[in-house]
């Protein structure tokens, strides 16, 4: 779905208020049995879970993340991508986000633990909430062994746990490189917090990262 503005945007913001429909349901996702050991004082981490903008604004509220990016993932190596070029669905690139954080306050476990808490549903094929196709499907992308064994092991996890009615379908894809998004889209939530989509579908998974985590969560998000 592409985020519009002026008279369209008046009439998603009628009918955001109107619909009872929210964000995606929020499910306390399990403890992992499998986190991934830090190779370096300060982590780097790539998702994939829908529109970008929900993504970041999440876990920019995490203790020990440092800085959030939005951006693309998943596409063809070398391969230059924009916002425009991606919505169209057919090139293989997924909105992501890149996190950089600090593995003595949060590990890639908990923050593969919040991401499907919260974030994603890991049973949603090619969609999150509103949003439909390629580019808005959910997906790991491990930087190192490490992190493709703890990713591997917790997908395999959440099938077994059965929390959600449909078998989990997100994906660890290999790491192609990651491109950052216009500025625009960088730090939309913080930026935009009366935006109708932000309100919509992105505050409810701030609000139930807040009440589910309270003891990993920090009202100043990062850069």
């Amino acid at each position: 779905m592409r985020r519009a503005d002026g008279i369209a945007l008046a009439i998603f913001a009628a009918i955001a208020v109107a619909s009872p429909v929210r964000a995606e349901r929020p499910v306390l996702a399990p403890v992992a049995t499998i986190d991934a050991a830090p190779t370096r004082s300060l982590e780097t981490a790539i998702f994939a879970g829908g529109c970008y903008w929900g993504v970041e604004g999440v876990f920019s509220h995490v203790k020990g993340v440092q800085l959030v990016k939005s951006g693309f993932a998943g596409g063809p190596r070398n391969r230059r991508v924009d916002y425009d070029m991606v919505s169209g669905g057919d090139t293989g690139f997924a909105e992501a986000v890149r996190v950089t954080y600090d593995p003595k306050q949060v590990s890639y476990a908990t923050l593969l633990r919040i991401f499907f808490s919260v974030i994603a549903d890991p049973t949603t094929l090619n969609y999150q909430g509103p949003d439909h196709g390629t580019q808005y499907r959910s997906a790991l992308f491990p930087l190192n062994a490490e992190q493709a064994k703890a990713a591997t092991a917790y997908l395999a996890q959440l099938d077994k746990a059965g929390l959600w009615r449909d078998p989990v379908v997100t994906r660890v894809e290999r790491f192609t490189g990651f491109q950052d998004a216009d500025a625009y889209h960088q730090d939309f939530m913080r930026k935009n917090p009366r935006h109708p989509y932000i309100l919509r579908w992105d505050a409810p998974k701030l609000a139930a990262f807040k009440a589910m985590f309270p003891a990993l969560y920090r009202d100043k998000p990062s850069a």
